[in-house]
């Protein structure tokens, strides 16, 4: 069976580590998957007086469908300031309301943190890991990944070239393929 998986990027920047790990990631899953990323980026900030007086915007509605018909996702996060991007967080906040109509519940994820730096974005994938515990979503434990030197990693056309590296990038597409099998 084909599974619909979402991949959420954290970063804007148009020539982002972030995004072009996660093209890589994306073309790794089995052809049965059905790969899309999901844009978070024009999001409003989340404000509960928007689903309170029912007027919603159209780019959360959106977001809340597409998000709903999703298997699994696959979050690819920069670091800022030892936490995950202001963006993410709000198309978050944005799937887990109104209260009781969260789009997450149940939803598989992996998450993979990308940095130029030397610890791979450590803190920005343990703070999305605490938000993923509350909205009840699965996350793959093995393998962590914290892509450290990116910039090192990534060739001048923005792909992988290292077979290690790829093999590992393949495990945690496989190993979300695996944890979206059991739901």
């Amino acid at each position: 069976m084909a599974k619909n998986i979402a991949v959420l990027v954290g970063s804007l920047r148009k020539e982002s580590y972030s995004k072009k790990i996660a093209k890589v990631l994306a073309s790794l899953f089995p052809e049965d998957c059905n790969v899309s990323f999901v844009e978070i980026a024009d999001l409003p900030l989340y404000n509960q007086d928007y689903d309170d007086e029912a007027r919603v915007p159209e780019s959360y509605t959106g977001f809340r469908n597409t998000m709903s018909s999703i298997d699994a996702v696959l979050f690819v996060t920069p670091e800022y300031n030892r936490s995950v991007p202001a963006v993410l967080k709000n198309a978050l906040d944005v799937g887990s309301r109104p209260y009781g109509k969260s789009i997450w519940d149940g939803k598989p994820a992996a998450i993979v943190s990308v940095s130029p730096g030397e610890i791979g974005a450590f803190g920005a994938n343990h703070h999305l890991r605490q938000s993923l515990v509350v909205l009840n979503m699965p996350t793959v434990q093995q393998p962590e990944a914290y892509i450290g030197h990116v910039n090192d990693i990534l060739n001048e056309d923005g792909e992988v070239a290292d077979s290690g590296t790829l093999k590992f990038l393949h495990s945690v597409a496989d190993a979300l393929v695996n944890l979206a099998g059991k739901f």
